[in-house]
C-alpha cells in the first residue's frame, strides 16, 4: 500500500517562501505549517492543501508524493 507524502517544505523551499510567509499567505496558524513541515505525513483536509497550493502557485499534483508504505517496503525484497 502506497502512503501520501507531502512535499509543502520542498515546494515552498524551492519558490522561496518561509514557513512564516506561508502561513500568512494562507491564514493557517504558523503551528500548523510547522506541523506539516515536520511530519509530512500527517493527515490535512483537502481545503488545506489547496490553500497551500494556491499560495505558492503551484497543482496539488506538485505537493503531493505516493510513497511505498515502510513495513511492506521490507518484504517486497
Amino acid at each position: 500500500m502506497m502512503r501520501i507524502r507531502l512535499r509543502v517544505k520542498e515546494v515552498a523551499t524551492e519558490r522561496g517562501v518561509s514557513m512564516s510567509r506561508l502561513s500568512h499567505l494562507t491564514f493557517l496558524a504558523m503551528s500548523t505549517v510547522q506541523s506539516i513541515y515536520r511530519d509530512p505525513f500527517r493527515p490535512v483536509s483537502t481545503e488545506t492543501i489547496q490553500r497551500i497550493a494556491n499560495a505558492l502557485e503551484v497543482s496539488i499534483h506538485d505537493l503531493l508524493e505516493e510513497v511505498p508504505n515502510e513495513k511492506e517496503k521490507g518484504s517486497m525484497d
